[in-house]
């Protein structure tokens, strides 16, 4: 472990610091619901502005540079607008039932069913915020980085390629595949059925109400994935459109590939870690907002301060990360939990790699010297 880690005070007061920001737990449905629409409706016109420009490009506009220009422009718009839209997904595992239920089905509707992420897939982000599961092998959504290769973290940013194909067969292969074959449907939802990032973790039993959910929500982007191929094959949809939705869609999973290398510093190691442990290895990234707020959009650029209190609402967190900073002593292991810039923080978790990579090596090649004499 890290010496941060280390020297992680065993007196942090929770209560001291949930009494900074208890009265900010309330989510405000008016927020959620402006901020959604807003975000998915601007997303969907400007893609479909996007793979329709060639016959919608005005006769006056004769220079192909401009017009270049402005399928860049649609495609980094409709990118922040799916973004912002998909990371509510996170949002959904931590609001509250009651006052939610048609957000969640409008999300689904208009963002998780069409981008073939439906909100089922995110129900195992609860193992990461369980004090006894954050970091081990039950946690999906973490892994050793600090302890592998560093080439990890290309492959990492790389796996991109792959995600929306897989998503696609996901959904519309194996989904029907499952139907016929029980066993196979025990594998599709254990080992196909979750937003994680390692790829050996086993999704548990959510309950017999998740299951449907997860039944109704896979059988719509079954029909939603017929209904591309069929208009693909018969409706002649061009093929254009097929491969700008696979680099948008590339492009987002890189942008929050490269948004997780930095939610977290990595270090633990399998085992258990204590709570200032898993505080002091989560960042935060209150600075220059006008750019966090693009890789790092709904909360996702507080992520140190959402695992201290996960139930704070997005629109709550800056104001939250402000009281803290403000009002707790200055000795406060929260406060090693700032970093200014994302790639600041992903070449520190380069070089801690590359210098335990190093160490190791140092210590093989010692090891080996010692038997050869």
């Amino acid at each position: 472990m890290g010496a941060e880690m280390e020297r992680a005070s065993n007196h942090f007061s929770i209560r001291e610091a949930r009494g900074l920001v208890k009265d900010l737990s309330n989510p405000n449905p008016a927020i959620y619901w402006a901020d959604f629409l807003t975000s998915i409706l601007i997303g969907h016109a400007s893609f479909a502005i996007l793979v329709r420009w060639s016959s919608l490009r005005p006769e006056w506009l004769e220079s192909n540079v401009a017009s270049g220009a402005i399928c860049v422009a649609l495609f980094a718009l409709t990118a922040i607008c799916y973004m912002r839209s998909v990371m509510f997904i996170h949002e959904l595992v931590h609001l509250p039932e009651e006052g939610f239920k048609a957000f969640r089905f409008a999300w689904n509707a208009l963002c998780g069913i069409p981008l073939l992420v439906p909100s089922f897939l995110y129900y195992p982000h609860i193992d990461h915020h369980r004090r006894k599961h954050y970091g081990t092998e039950r946690d999906g959504e973490y892994l050793d980085l600090s302890h592998r290769h560093p080439a990890n973290l290309l492959l990492f940013v790389v796996a991109a390629l792959v995600v929306p194909v897989a998503a696609f067969a996901r959904f519309a292969l194996m989904t029907p595949l499952a139907w016929l074959i029980p066993g196979f449907r025990v594998w599709v939802e254990k080992r196909a059925s979750s937003m994680i990032i390692d790829i050996f973790y086993l999704r548990g039993d959510f309950g017999a109400e998740s299951r449907k959910v997860m039944q109704v929500q896979e059988l719509l982007c079954f029909a939603w994935c017929s209904g591309l191929v069929a208009a693909w094959y018969f409706a002649r949809l061009p093929s254009a459109s097929i491969a700008t939705g696979y680099l948008l869609a590339t492009t987002l999973v890189i942008i929050n590939n490269v948004r997780t290398l930095g939610a977290h510093r990595w270090i633990g190691d399998g085992r258990e870690l204590t709570f200032e442990e898993q505080l002091l290895d989560s960042v935060n990234y209150p600075h220059r907002w006008w750019i966090t707020e693009l890789w790092g959009p709904i909360g996702t650029r507080y992520h140190a301060l959402h695992h201290l209190f996960p139930s704070l609402p997005y629109h709550n967190l800056g104001v939250a990360h402000r009281r803290l900073m403000d009002g707790l002593p200055s000795h406060s292991i929260y406060r090693q939990t700032e970093r200014v810039t994302l790639t600041g923080a992903i070449i520190e978790l380069w070089m801690r790699a590359r210098n335990r990579r190093e160490a190791e090596q140092a210590e093989e090649n010692s090891s080996s010297l010692k038997r050869a004499a």
